[in-house]
């Protein structure tokens, strides 16, 4: 190799001994020419929003489910050997059903209703299923839905202010 840059000889290390640059690399950032911080400095960015999941996507699950289901049936007719009108008026009646059940306000979303278990890869429905959760512990701990984490010292500043205002205005119209 030339210039004492990668190995002498490529025998027995595996490799063509080609040398290329680490096109990963990410050079630090130069503080006097950029002179701006690394993350931000308002508290807002700071507080934990909850994720919102798409309902488009959760209406979506729920009608394939619906199919599905239908498809299993349809599948069973078709092996025990049912003529094709029968399977599609059966499969129908079932079609309807599932998606009364589904569309019924206590149906499919009702917060008593037993959680299946939910995978990595189903993020909607796991916010969803989150969103519940934390509405369910909010409403047991009777936490109002416009609190503040932290307002409470918030509010105690503010009113031991007021109080140190009183007294230092309260002091110079004594003076005067």
């Amino acid at each position: 190799m030339s210039d004492n840059v990668g190995l002498s000889t490529p025998r027995g290390s595996g490799t063509s001994g080609y040398v290329q640059r680490n096109l990963a690399h990410m050079k630090p950032r130069d503080r006097d020419r950029d002179r701006a911080a690394p993350y931000h400095r308002d508290l807002d960015h700071l507080k934990h929003r909850q994720r919102q999941p798409d309902q488009g996507i959760l209406e979506h699950d729920r009608k394939r489910e619906v199919e599905v289901k239908v498809f299993e049936l349809r599948d069973q007719l078709e092996d025990e050997g049912v003529e094709e009108d029968e399977i599609d008026r059966r499969c129908d009646a079932l079609r309807k059903e599932l998606r009364e059940k589904m569309n019924k306000p206590g149906g499919r979303d009702d917060a008593s209703a037993p959680r299946r278990g939910l995978k990595a890869h189903q993020v909607h429905e796991l916010a969803d299923a989150k969103i519940k959760e934390s509405e369910r512990l909010r409403n047991a701990l009777k936490i109002s839905k416009d609190y503040e984490e932290g307002g409470h010292w918030k509010r105690q500043e503010e009113r031991l202010r007021e109080a140190l205002d009183r007294e230092s205005t309260g002091k110079r119209d004594d003076r005067d």
